[in-house]
């Protein structure tokens, strides 16, 4: 006995033990959502950081270099400019065709290189006589596209800015430089100034080193200078294979390679895509922050701790005590109130409502118990009122076997009618039998009842056919019928009907009624037959045995108090309704 307590102990412990690993477990797993959460949370506030960093230098760093060349490139218009209006330029371009000579070409060449003097960068000025007659600063380096310089296309646009800057790469592609350079140009259509008449074009190649010169000088050793037709000009040529036409565009761009951020932006007006590529550095860290929110993580992580302790001592072991009081309970196999003291009054509520269960439960087993000794009662009662089967079985056939010889057709009839009716009645001790059957004892009844009453009982039968085989207590509908006959019909003195109906309730519920047109009753009556007590039966006597029986036996089947239902109008009708449930599956049904 004493190794059988514990180990019902170490069960109750197991038990116990159960509510703190869950606990435990619990704030293991929030402790570790919270640390998951604060390095993923620092991850992308240090990158996200990082981006920002790197985007706002990239930022500075394009627009400065973007401003940069667009000064200098301004710059370089206006020189242009000058040279347009130089005597000799001007000598050179209104000069017949067959004027033109060395002599003239060379002169213009010296008025051009004066002027270039004052600024450098310039890698050659090419003046292009409508005629397709050039002089040009440095002639020898490049090499002309002969037959391009004859179309139209590379013009097109100089022609329609009307003397303004257009600005290309590579002399707006009539000629290359021999070592592959590339250049910058700036085209301008040149018009007479006293007639106003287009003399030629200038083209000015501006040398890349003036923008290596500008990355130098501003510190970009991470900027690649690109052509709009993705042509390497200038810079960190390492990054010029992140180049992509995406790029083509006056709004700065941002593309992550994983290994850099690189930036694009194409000057406004300027066939030139800068392309600066930044690395993520650790300048941008908050550190300050990062440092705080670890100090709160690890504040977070004591409280955790702290109600973790808080709970296991002030909730989970006073559970324990409780569920140890109610096994005590369960291996003494009684219903007690438990008297364990609660430190915390909601503790001291489930304890509270435990034994307000206990209560509860002894009260209902104190009720079935009531109704069983009720259901006892009523069925002996049946039993008293009924015949001893063999006795009554073999006296009827005597009888029925004498009126036979005596030519009593009628009275043979009877007989077999009141066989069958006690047949059904008895049922061979059945408690449930089918409506079936039910209903034939309540027909053959009213056959009995009409050889002594004659026409004036009518009865009519409403069954469903799916309701037939329905489970139902035995004889609840026949004392129905002896009571509409008794009470209702023979007092009212004239003829009545009795209906018998049967129909299946969409919630699986069997509705059956008795509906008779005697003389009704009161609601003062229907209430006191509904609210009847074993009490009031006992001091009443038999006579509201039969209707009382049957509607307690039906609650007690049903395990229901509202399962029945009288409607009436005095003077014209009563109609008694059972609301039965299917017991089919709690119960063997004999068909």
């Amino acid at each position: 006995m004493k190794t059988m307590g514990m180990q019902s102990e170490n069960e109750i412990n197991k038990k116990k033990g159960s509510l703190s690993r869950a606990i435990r477990n619990l704030f293991l797993v929030i402790i570790l959502i919270v640390a998951v959460s604060f390095c993923v949370s620092v991850y992308f506030i240090t990158e996200n950081e990082k981006r920002n960093y790197a985007i706002q230098n990239a930022y500075k760093a394009l627009m400065t270099l973007s401003n940069t060349i667009t000064s200098k490139l301004s710059n370089y218009s206006e020189i242009s400019r000058l040279i347009m209006t130089d005597e000799r330029v001007m000598t050179f371009l209104r000069a017949d065709t067959e004027n033109v000579d060395n002599g003239i070409i060379n002169d213009a060449r010296y008025g051009i290189m004066e002027i270039l003097n004052v600024k450098q960068g310039v890698d050659c000025v090419m003046i292009i006589r409508e005629d397709m007659i050039i002089a040009a600063t440095e002639p020898i380096t490049y090499e002309y596209d002969t037959v391009y310089m004859e179309s139209d296309e590379w013009r097109e646009d100089i022609y329609n800015a009307k003397g303004r800057a257009v600005i290309t790469l590579n002399s707006s592609g009539i000629a290359q430089k021999k070592d592959g350079s590339k250049v910058v140009t700036i085209g301008r259509a040149i018009y007479d100034m006293y007639t106003q008449k287009r003399t030629g074009i200038l083209l000015m190649n501006i040398s890349m080193d003036v923008f290596e010169a500008d990355l130098r000088q501003l510190n970009l050793n991470n900027i690649c200078i690109v052509g709009d037709d993705g042509q390497y000009l200038a810079g960190n040529k390492e990054f010029f294979e992140y180049y992509d036409t995406d790029y083509n565009s006056e709004n700065i761009i941002y593309r992550n390679t994983g290994k850099y951020l690189i930036s694009g932006l194409k000057i406004s007006n300027v066939p030139i895509i800068l392309l600066q590529a930044s690395t993520y550095g650790n300048e941008a860290v908050p550190y300050a922050i990062i440092y705080v929110m670890i100090i709160l993580l690890m504040i977070f992580m004591l409280e955790t701790l702290y109600v973790r302790a808080f709970i296991t001592r002030n909730i989970t072991n006073p559970v324990r005590q409780l569920s140890a009081s109610m096994e005590r309970n369960k291996k003494q196999g009684e219903l007690k109130r438990l008297e364990d003291e609660m430190p915390y009054s909601e503790l001291d509520m489930l304890k509270n409502d435990y034994n307000n269960m206990i209560d509860h439960v002894n009260e209902l087993i104190d009720t079935l118990v009531e109704k069983e000794k009720t259901l006892r009662k009523a069925e002996l009662r049946v039993l008293q009122e009924q015949i001893k089967p063999h006795f009554l079985y073999n006296s009827l056939e005597t009888i029925g076997f004498f009126a036979l010889e005596a030519g009593a057709d009628k009275v043979y009839d009877s007989l077999e009618t009141l066989g069958s009716f006690y047949r059904n009645f008895l049922s061979k001790g059945d408690r449930v039998i089918t409506v079936r059957r039910e209903v034939q004892i309540v027909k053959d009844y009213l056959a009995l009842q009409k050889l002594r009453y004659g026409d004036i009982l009518e009865d009519i039968y409403d069954i469903s056919e799916d309701t037939m085989d329905f489970p139902v207590p035995k004889l609840i509908l026949q004392p129905l019928v002896e009571n509409s006959i008794y009470h209702g019909i023979r007092l009212k003195g004239e003829k009545g009907t009795i209906k018998i109906s049967s129909h299946l309730e969409n919630t699986g519920v069997i509705r059956l009624s008795v509906r008779d047109t005697g003389i009704g009753m009161s609601r003062e009556q229907i209430s006191r037959v509904i609210n009847l007590s074993q009490k009031d039966i006992g001091e009443n006597g038999e006579s509201s045995f039969g209707l009382w029986g049957t509607i307690e036996r039906v609650r007690i089947y049903c395990g229901d108090n509202n399962v029945v239902n009288i409607d009436s109008n005095q003077g014209e009708y009563t109609e008694i309704i059972f609301f039965i449930k299917d017991m089919r599956n709690e119960i063997t049904t004999e068909g």
